[in-house]
């Protein structure tokens, strides 16, 4: 049987459900997650967009689309993000917070390139994104 992970915004409004295991655990240093985060880094689970569903609160969610890669949810009543739809790579980004019966287990750095915060911690750090994403693939040094 597929385990079923169930989770709320801050307050509580919007509940999702993301099945399976996560395809990807780790953090961003991108500059628009930085911002948007209001943090030197932002920690990521990574969904296929098919796993990821919101079962309560669908119209508490509001949306940002600053590029057109990245659909930023969060909820209207708290502000709490929740995800980030990845539409033309068919991925969800959900907040680990979001999730806390998923253990937080990460494998690597994207865009440390960016990076504001050096962090030195063994995992791989990838210039921007893996290649079988559309990324160079290259890694950088700690």
């Amino acid at each position: 049987m597929t385990e079923k992970h169930r989770g709320t915004c801050f307050c509580g409004a919007v509940e999702i459900e993301a099945t399976g295991t996560p395809l990807e655990i780790g953090y961003c240093h991108c500059a628009s997650c930085r911002h948007y985060s209001g943090a030197p880094l932002s920690a990521f689970f990574l969904w296929r967009t098919e796993d990821v569903r919101v079962t309560k609160g669908a119209e508490s969610l509001g949306r940002f689309n600053k590029t057109g890669m990245s659909d930023r949810q969060h909820c209207m009543r708290c502000g709490g993000h929740v995800m980030t739809a990845h539409p033309a790579m068919g991925l969800t980004d959900v907040r680990p917070p979001v999730l806390p019966g998923v253990a937080f287990e990460p494998t690597v750095h994207l865009h440390y390139a960016e990076a504001v915060l050096p962090i030195k911690d063994g995992l791989t750090k990838l210039r921007d994104f893996p290649s079988h994403a559309g990324g160079s693939g290259e890694t950088l040094p700690e």
